[in-house]
């Protein structure tokens, strides 16, 4: 079995490959829109260096891997003065790349403060602000409001007005025409509609944690009734204390920690977040089913993801008139994420599954899985743009494991009179891989 330990090796360094993208995250800017005197003011809070490195924040989720990323670590060693030097510099290309317009008419945006964040941690993202306005034509009524794809998403928070408008822009998208007056708030259905995708966005593909902490439930068996009760507990867990953070009941963790430690409650989920990987996949190695203090423990760690599910909602809100419908739809996103995940996997995994319950397949099982492996490996090698684009990442990040996975479903049909042969050769050493992940991702989250 040499080759399945290496194999299994090559399945580990592939998925520690995506271990990277939890450190440098890229978040989402925020804009509150306000008209005053006659002109239209955003205040923005960004992470400016990663504008003036040139990175393209639509097509990474990790500045890590950007071809930037050296010249964005430089930038953020600077300190504010000279960040906020080097980004004024940068200014009048930016501004080219900024779509406002008053009632169609293209206005001129012009900067007008930017004070960057201290040089803390340089390990977390350095938090800067800058305001930019334009002079509104007399008696405009509506404006609309957008960026280049590379600026990364921008939320848009109207201020100062009734039923304001609220929207979360993608890949370059443009604003819907917004009345200066007030009045475009989303309704309730809207609001839920809206959030929708961007909760699954956060599992699909910017959730890596969550992403392999699902698949540790996922291969624990490969049926139906163990992950359903694994899945439903994780959901219910996760919706209570997402739910809670979000209406603020979870505020007196982050006063304590930071009253008793100096430290934000969410800087000790996070590495919590990451034993939780590793728990789930070791019991994957050393039983079949699951055991009687399973549930319990998939409780508990539901409910630690539903915080850091909250901890990315803290990062651009939520409407406050529409908040609970809002809140709904990012959590059905979730889950639609979670779900997802699941049908992928099982599909890579389901011909060997078959194969090792008895199903006399075995040539047709090894032709799929020669074939996915050939098109997975094909896909890293010519990393299409648009799926890189969907992936927000190099494709090899997503497409390696599966190859690797591919190719350990064949070695189980090949296998397969073996006892356990797709336990044995597929799910075990997937575990050990996403284990190692979760151990690298804790020491990571804890001491580097």
């Amino acid at each position: 079995m040499s080759l399945l330990r290496a194999l299994s090796s090559a399945v580990l360094i592939w998925i520690t490959t995506l271990s990277s993208a939890w450190a440098h995250e890229v978040l989402p800017s925020i804009a509150d829109m306000t008209e005053v005197d006659g002109r239209i003011v955003f205040e923005i809070r960004a992470n400016v260096e990663s504008f003036v490195a040139g990175i393209d924040l639509t097509d990474t989720a990790d500045t890590n891997l950007a071809p930037e990323a050296d010249t964005y670590d430089a930038l953020r060693l600077l300190e504010p003065a000279a960040l906020e030097d080097r980004f004024r510099a940068f200014w009048p290309e930016m501004a080219s790349r900024i779509t406002l317009t008053a009632d169609g008419v293209a206005l001129t945006p012009e900067l007008e403060a930017v004070v960057a964040g201290p040089v803390d941690n340089p390990e977390i993202v350095r938090p800067s602000e800058l305001r930019f306005s334009a002079a509104l034509p007399e008696g405009a009524q509506t404006v609309q409001v957008g960026w280049d794809r590379a600026f990364g998403t921008l939320v848009i928070r109207q201020m100062g007005v009734d039923a304001p408008y609220d929207g979360y822009l993608e890949a370059g998208a443009l604003s819907d025409t917004i009345q200066l007056a007030g009045g475009d708030q989303a309704t309730p259905w809207q609001s839920f509609f809206n959030y929708i995708p961007v909760g699954f966005d956060h599992i699909v593909p910017k959730g890596l944690d969550h992403i392999l902490f699902v698949l540790g439930l996922f291969f624990l068996a490969a049926r139906f009734r163990p992950l359903l009760v694994q899945v439903s507990l994780f959901t219910l867990a996760h919706t209570i204390t997402l739910a809670l953070a979000a209406l603020g009941h979870t505020k007196f963790l982050d006063d304590f920690f930071m009253a008793t430690m100096g430290i934000e409650f969410i800087a000790v989920v996070e590495p919590l977040i990451a034993l939780s990987i590793v728990y789930v996949a070791v019991e994957n190695i050393f039983t079949r089913g699951i055991s009687p203090w399973r549930p319990f423990v998939i409780f508990f760690f539901g409910l630690l993801h539903g915080l850091g599910f909250a901890s990315v909602l803290a990062e651009f809100g939520l409407p406050e008139a529409t908040f609970v419908p809002a809140l709904i739809g990012f959590n059905v996103g979730v889950e639609l994420g979670q779900l997802f995940v699941i049908l992928v996997m099982f599909l890579c995994i389901w011909q060997a599954v078959r194969v090792d319950r008895g199903r006399n397949e075995a040539g047709q099982g090894l032709a799929i899985y020669a074939t996915l492996f050939v098109v997975a490996i094909g896909l890293c090698l010519w990393n299409p743009a648009g799926l890189a684009y969907l992936l927000e990442n190099h494709v090899w990040l997503f497409a390696g494991p599966l190859a690797a996975i591919f190719v350990l479903c064949a070695m189980s049909i090949h296998f397969r009179d073996h006892i356990e042969a797709y336990r044995r050769i597929v799910a075990v050493p997937a575990s050990v891989a996403i284990a190692a992940v979760g151990a690298y991702w804790f020491v990571e989250r804890v001491f580097l």
